[in-house]
C-alpha cells in the first residue's frame, strides 16, 4: 500500500514548522495552490514543499518513507557565497560565516512573509507561486 503526501515547510522560531497533507500525485501546480491555504504560527505561510511517498507492506506495523522529491521553494531567490561576499552587506556576515563553515556554495532565500534562508542542494527547485511552474533547478 502506498500513499503520496505533500509536506509544507513554514518559518518557525528555531526550526521549520511542517504540515503534511495527502495529494494524488507529485503535482507541483496543485501543491502551490494548497500552500496558499496554510497558515502557521505568527501568520507564517509555507516557504516550500516536497512530495513524500509512504509505503506499508502486509507485515509492516507502520508505514515508511519510500520516496521523496526534491525541495520546491516558493518564489525563492538563489544567492551564491561569492555574490554575498561581493555585495558586502554587514547583515550577511553570519550567513557568510555559516556558508563557509558548512561548505555551502549557494542558499535560497524566501519571504513568507518572514525571511527564511536555507542551503540550496542539487535538484532543489524554485517555483513561481502564481503559475506553479518550476523556474529554476539547482545544479550545485
Amino acid at each position: 500500500m502506498t500513499k503520496i503526501f505533500v509536506e509544507f515547510f513554514s518559518p518557525g522560531s528555531f526550526v521549520a514548522e511542517k504540515d503534511s497533507m495527502p495529494i494524488d500525485s507529485y503535482n507541483i501546480e496543485k501543491a502551490c495552490e494548497m500552500s496558499k491555504t496554510i497558515t502557521q504560527r505568527y501568520d507564517a505561510k509555507p516557504y516550500g514543499f516536497r512530495f513524500v511517498t509512504r509505503s506499508r507492506g502486509d507485515n509492516d506495523l507502520d508505514s515508511h518513507i519510500s520516496d521523496t522529491s526534491a525541495m520546491y521553494y516558493i518564489d525563492g531567490t538563489v544567492l551564491s557565497l561569492e555574490e554575498l561576499e561581493t555585495r558586502g552587506d554587514p547583515r550577511d556576515r553570519i550567513l557568510i560565516s555559516n556558508m563557509k563553515s558548512n561548505k555551502w556554495s549557494h542558499v535560497v532565500r524566501t519571504f513568507s512573509p518572514y525571511l527564511w534562508t536555507q542551503p540550496l542542494e542539487r535538484g532543489d527547485k524554485i517555483v513561481d507561486s502564481s503559475t506553479g511552474k518550476v523556474i529554476f533547478t539547482a545544479n550545485v
